[in-house]
């Protein structure tokens, strides 16, 4: 029998969310957490599985959309799944309902329903509960025949992402600013915060060619952290090689702004961050190098270390 002490003073915001994460991890014996998906064999099928709720007020504003953020609740959880190296089949949803309008809870289920036919999966089924604010909990099952997580990094590999960062911070950015109009560049800044598309088209590449893959959901640095850390590995960043649109230039650049700090530290791009050997390029892919994987620990950009993301507490 463990016999556990437990500091009864101690607040979550003293630990923050990845320090609670690794002490209820020790309590259920959690051999199987630490990647974006756990991985699971069942007579000889590779299953990913992995779980994420949008919570009112944190990941979406009050007055957001509700076919976007039904779509985003179904794309963050694929995220995970392609960064796994699979591909979507079934998704569970748990709703938590003030009491709202029902057409509000449809319009929800319409974004559900397009993403679900987008990525070709299919919702399973799952509960409604009350609750004082929305919430949408996904729990989603994926498949695989090859397993990628986060510990398969090695010295030698090249440091890729796909897509551009950076930009769903800057389109919150401009929701917040509660305007009447925006410009069509502003407004494909906020469609990449409000409507994140998975990285659906990377799912066999990661599955055959990478040692190593996460999505950006809390931030490149921090998310390069938790790949470094899990691999035992030295991540080398070279800012300048960083991919921004040319939305986010101008964002910046009108407001005074640096681009690479968006492109750092800007949470939820649901891009993805992974390993690889130089020959293993897919030149059909909007991939970028953006460092290397050597000997040692931690994330440095520019030769400097580095951290820093989003954290819920």
């Amino acid at each position: 029998m463990t016999v556990r002490i437990y500091n009864l003073g101690m607040r979550i915001s003293d630990i923050g969310e990845f320090g609670l994460i690794e002490r209820l991890s020790l309590i259920v014996n959690g051999d199987l957490i630490g990647d974006d998906c756990a991985v699971v064999e069942i007579q000889g099928s590779k299953l990913l599985l992995t779980t994420d709720a949008l919570v009112e007020g944190v990941h979406f504003l009050k007055d957001s959309g509700p076919e976007s953020i039904g779509w985003k609740a179904v794309s963050v959880n694929v995220s995970d799944i392609v960064a796994g190296g699979g591909r979507p089949m079934w998704i569970l949803i748990s709703l938590i309902l003030p009491d709202i309008k029902v057409s509000f809870v449809e319009r929800i289920y319409e974004g559900i329903s397009s993403a679900c036919k987008f990525y070709d999966c299919r919702v399973a089924g799952g509960n409604v509960s009350k609750g004082e604010a929305l919430i949408i909990d996904v729990f989603a099952l994926g498949k695989t025949s090859r397993p990628v997580g986060r510990g398969g990094a090695e010295p030698g590999d090249l440091l890729f992402v796909s897509g551009t960062l950076g930009d769903s911070r800057a389109g919150l950015e401009l929701l917040k600013e509660d305007r009447k109009s925006y410009e069509p560049y502003e407004l494909a800044l906020i469609e990449r915060h409000t409507r994140p598309t998975a990285r659906i088209d990377y799912a066999n590449h990661i599955s055959k060619y990478a040692g190593a893959s996460i999505d950006i959901s809390d931030g490149l640095l921090l998310d390069a952290e938790h790949l470094a850390k899990r691999s035992g590995v030295r991540l080398e960043i070279d800012s300048s090689r960083l991919p921004i649109s040319e939305e986010l230039k101008r964002f910046c650049a009108e407001r005074g702004k640096d681009p690479i700090e968006y492109a750092l530290r800007g949470g939820e791009d649901y891009q993805l961050l992974f390993c690889h050997r130089e020959k293993d390029m897919n030149p059909f892919l909007d991939m970028t190098v953006i460092g290397k994987v050597s000997e040692g620990t931690g994330v440095f950009v520019d030769g400097d270390r580095m951290g820093g993301g989003f954290s819920h507490f």
